[in-house]
């Protein structure tokens, strides 16, 4: 079989797809990663891959600029006689299944792997483009044969709203993660390092974290609270560098590479956040070991049992998320007992050999032992 993997972005396919896309050279399918060249589209090549270039602008709103996209994605894929043609984010998914149609692909799947900042507002602008993104996905939906979701709130929503129909749902856990990789390791020092992994964004809760932390930080002196991730530059939501560094209740890191080593030294992991497709931050720090203090929101939810491997708190409850922290930090058998149980859900739930095991299953295929 010959298979299509489009996004807008080289780097989408290599950090979430390459799995999947790997087991089915390994089975013997051809495979095109149908991306804008950048910095990494030369090595798909390496597994295998064959590298299809087309252009995008990722942040256009121009009609005639759309159109170009769908031509350009047609171009490409028209000559590869696709048997399947998978798609991924927005744009991807919508362009990309309209041009499938039109260059006869015979399956046309969609991946959703949430619904963006424009779910959280409720401005002018924020409903105008949700209708817009509904209306463009009922068309789409349509013509898709399958729609894979990442949580169970965004399909539930879409269904309700006679989006798609319950038939063309396909549930998956995230893009799945090396359990073997993100694996718990030994600490070496005594604090107590509470960690939060995310871009410097309003809607990712980076305001309640830091309100929790100046809460806690008058009562606990041997804890640490970090914040790990850049602005983005742009992005309304966006706090500044600077804003980020005047902070004194948490210590700010900025981008870091080696987010595994800030993990294995952490003992509790944050992520507020506000909506979410499904946090892969979230499943690292649980597989690695870390109780998981989250709010009760589409995606981080499907992260947590409450009680269990961590705490579901309100969303824009600063409050609430200091005293969820509070109780990890005086009861490490508790921080113990929740971390286990989050290695154990990873391992069962989240792991990229199950997750590529579910793609498989919607092609219509199986693993090769």
């Amino acid at each position: 079989m010959t298979f299509g993997f489009l996004s807008h972005l080289d780097y989408n396919l290599w950090l979430f797809r390459l799995p999947i896309m790997q087991e089915l050279v390994r089975q013997g399918h051809t495979v095109y990663a149908i991306c804008p060249s950048g910095e990494i589209s030369n090595s798909f090549c390496e597994h295998g891959i064959t590298h299809i270039p087309y252009e995008i602008e990722r942040s256009s709103l121009n009609p005639f600029k759309e159109l170009d996209a769908i031509r350009n994605i047609y171009i490409a894929i028209k000559p590869l006689n696709l048997d399947i043609l998978h798609t991924f984010t927005a744009k991807p998914n919508i362009y990309g299944t309209i041009a499938g149609r039109f260059a006869h692909v015979p399956r046309i799947i969609n991946l959703v792997e949430g619904l963006g900042s424009f779910y959280l507002e409720n401005d002018l602008k924020s409903r105008i483009v949700r209708n817009l993104i509904e209306i463009l996905y009922r068309q789409t939906f349509k013509l898709a044969d399958t729609v894979m979701f990442v949580n169970q709130d965004d399909p539930a929503y879409f269904v309700h709203k006679n989006i798609i129909p319950q038939s063309k749902v396909f549930s998956i856990k995230g893009v799945g993660i090396d359990t073997a990789l993100w694996s718990p390791l030994p600490k070496t020092d005594t604090w107590i390092r509470v960690t939060m992994v995310a871009r410097a964004l309003k809607h990712k809760g980076v305001q309640e974290f830091i309100d929790a932390a100046t809460i806690l930080t008058q009562y606990y002196s041997e804890v640490s609270f970090q914040f790990v991730g850049s602005p983005d530059e742009g992005n309304c939501s966006s706090f500044t560098e600077t804003y980020m560094k005047e902070q004194t209740a948490i210590h700010y890191l900025g981008h870091q590479a080696n987010i595994r080593h800030i993990l294995s030294q952490s003992d509790i992991f944050v992520l507020p956040s506000y909506r979410e497709g499904l946090p892969r931050t979230s499943m690292e720090a649980m597989s690695m070991g870390l109780p998981i203090v989250t709010t009760d929101v589409v995606g981080c939810r499907e992260t947590v049992d409450d009680g269990i491997n961590g705490f579901l708190v309100p969303p824009y409850n600063a409050l609430a998320l200091s005293e969820a922290i509070k109780k990890l930090i005086e009861n490490p058998g508790l921080r113990s007992r929740m971390g286990q149980a989050g290695r154990e859900k990873a391992l069962r739930e989240f792991d990229v050999a199950t997750i590529v095991d579910k793609h498989l299953e919607v092609y219509g295929l199986k693993r090769v032992r």
